[in-house]
């Protein structure tokens, strides 16, 4: 080899070497963490027991930290009789997690401003008529479609599910027309797949493409999920064969490959950990639209964020996405069945940690290692990967703005030098430490709030010809200095 090709290959190999970015090197050393390894391994040891002690032909899971994989491993096998391995390439049909790829769809053509989530859905689809039991209700619309509040059936009235023939899409609008309201809009959330189905063919009405292929090309292929496929072939090689209950003494019923024709929209799909993997990482991304950032980063948050709560408090329903809090935690979650399949996706956006388990069997109980995935991993990956915060360092001079200011009224306000803080206190408040209100310095006199109401507002402290500090200037009123 040339000498001057050598030397330029070597230069080569370093710069691409010195190019990895620093996060990814972090993220790669992350699994090898002493304690995030020690509780991937006990939370590995206890799959297997459980597999195994379940009878359960496969199952699939994968561990996700902001942009990347950092750990996934197949349990038992996709296909029995074969024995062909479950991996983290290994493809099951995902069932209703294919309502989030419809969601997003959907949110993409609506920043594009080929729709809005408040139009009525007949507006798109002039066919969108049944028969309505609630006159009284407002239209329905996209958004009440996303958030499952339409007050559709679950089902079409058909027994599509006993003999897995379902219909062409000339006979879904047939069935859809034939159909009625269960429930009034707005009063209670009622999970719709007749719902979904139609939202994927306002995704074709808007983008003047089929459904299928509006996914394809601007979701799966942008994320790289080549293992994914929207209509799955049924010599798909990759894909697991799905199987039916475990019955005591007997082997499982293999269940037949099917096609849901017009209702791929609410759960069609087959996908891999791998992939899956992709499109939880897009949950903890931010920017504007573009590439692989298939959706804008305030379009993410506003999919994730509750649009419909129960009664309870506890869960409700954003756009596509179910919301739900976990013993103070924020999680964003959807899962999956049809025969022979159950799967299940849990995102928490706060700590950018998610977890993906798929499943090959009717019984194969997915959350149940995603919760175990998250009381045993997810603490230590939190503790592994949490910032510290740099201790706030005051300024001597801020010692001239604190002391003992009151409202036109009397109310009294201290300000106070905290933990390196300027800071807002309210001494009449039964908890003062709580309602405290910390400043950021901007500008010589000048901060910005960062708590309570005011937060990321300015105030100023105003000073007289003598230099002395007189009274605060905030937005709307002001505190003379006693």
């Amino acid at each position: 080899m040339p000498k001057d090709l050598l030397r330029t290959l070597i230069i080569i190999i370093f710069v691409l070497i010195a190019w990895v970015p620093t996060e990814l090197a972090g993220i790669e050393s992350l699994a090898e963490n002493a304690e995030v390894s020690a509780a991937i391994a006990v939370f590995d040891v206890w799959c297997q027991h459980t597999v195994y002690n379940r009878e359960q032909p496969g199952v699939s899971i994968g561990i996700v930290y902001d942009q990347d994989l950092i750990w996934a491993k197949g349990y038992g096998y996709a296909d029995l009789e074969k024995k062909i391995p479950a991996t983290p390439k290994t493809a099951y049909r995902i069932a209703s997690i294919t309502k989030l790829f419809t969601a997003t769809a959907i949110l993409q053509l609506r920043d594009a401003r080929k729709l809005q989530l408040d139009d009525p859905v007949a507006k798109h689809l002039n066919w969108f008529h049944l028969n309505d039991t609630f006159d009284d209700s407002p239209v329905i619309t996209i958004r009440h479609l996303l958030t499952h509040t339409s007050g559709l059936p679950r089902e079409l009235n058909a027994l599509y599910w006993d003999d897995m023939n379902f219909p062409e899409h000339g006979e879904f609008i047939k069935m859809f027309q034939e159909s009625s309201t269960i429930l009034p809009r707005e009063t209670e959330l009622k999970y719709s797949n007749v719902g979904f189905n139609a939202l994927g063919e306002v995704v074709a009405s808007a983008s003047g493409k089929p459904y299928p292929d509006y996914v394809r090309e601007n979701i799966l292929e942008p994320l790289g999920m080549t293992g994914t496929e929207v209509m799955p072939r049924k010599n798909m090689p990759t894909l697991a064969k799905g199987y039916g209950f475990r019955i005591p003494g007997q082997p499982r019923r293999v269940e037949p490959f099917f096609d849901k024709r017009a209702l791929a929209a609410s759960g069609n799909m087959a996908s891999t950990v791998e992939d899956l993997a992709r499109f939880m990482s897009l949950q903890f991304r931010d920017g504007a639209a573009g590439g692989a950032q298939i959706l804008k980063g305030s379009t993410l948050r506003e999919m994730h964020r509750v649009h419909w709560l129960r009664p309870n408090w506890k869960s409700g329903w954003g756009l596509g996405w179910s919301v739900v809090k976990v013993d103070g935690q924020v999680r964003i979650t959807h899962g999956g069945s049809v025969p022979g399949y159950k799967t299940f996706v849990s995102v928490v956006p706060a700590d950018k940690f998610a977890v993906v388990v798929l499943t090959n069997a009717e019984d194969g109980n997915p959350s149940s290692y995603a919760k175990n995935a998250f009381a045993i991993i997810a603490p230590a990956v939190k503790k592994a990967t949490a910032v510290t915060e740099e201790a706030p360092v005051s300024d001597s001079s801020w010692t001239r703005y604190t002391g003992h200011y009151e409202w036109s009224d009397g109310s009294p306000v201290e300000v106070m030098l905290l933990n390196g803080e300027l800071t807002l206190v309210d001494p009449t408040e039964d908890n003062p430490w709580d309602g405290r209100i910390r400043l950021e310095p901007v500008s010589e006199g000048v901060f910005r709030m960062k708590d309570q109401a005011q937060k990321g507002e300015l105030i100023r402290f105003e000073i007289d010809e003598k230099g002395e500090v007189t009274r605060i200037i905030m937005p709307g009123y002001s505190l003379l200095r006693k």
